[in-house]
């Protein structure tokens, strides 16, 4: 994933695609964390990006369970 996926990036993929960018991260993040937990990490950054994307697409996510259409700022 790109540093700091943005929403409208998201909203433009299909349910599948988006549990597939959420696996991704997921995947991603435990890469991340067990770099950290063996002082192999060099950019702590990308550890606070990869959470916010993962938050980011389970809240499209709920979005879309519940029903909720966003108005993007042009």
């Amino acid at each position: 994933m790109a540093a700091g996926t943005k929403a409208t990036e998201l909203r433009e993929l299909n349910d599948e695609d988006l549990v597939a960018k959420l696996r991704e991260a997921k995947e991603e993040l435990f890469n991340l964390r067990f770099q950290a937990a063996t002082g192999q990490l060099e950019n702590h950054g990308r550890l606070k990006a990869v959470r916010k994307d993962i938050a980011r697409i389970y809240t499209l996510m709920r979005e879309r369970e519940l029903g909720i259409e966003t108005v993007e700022s042009a």
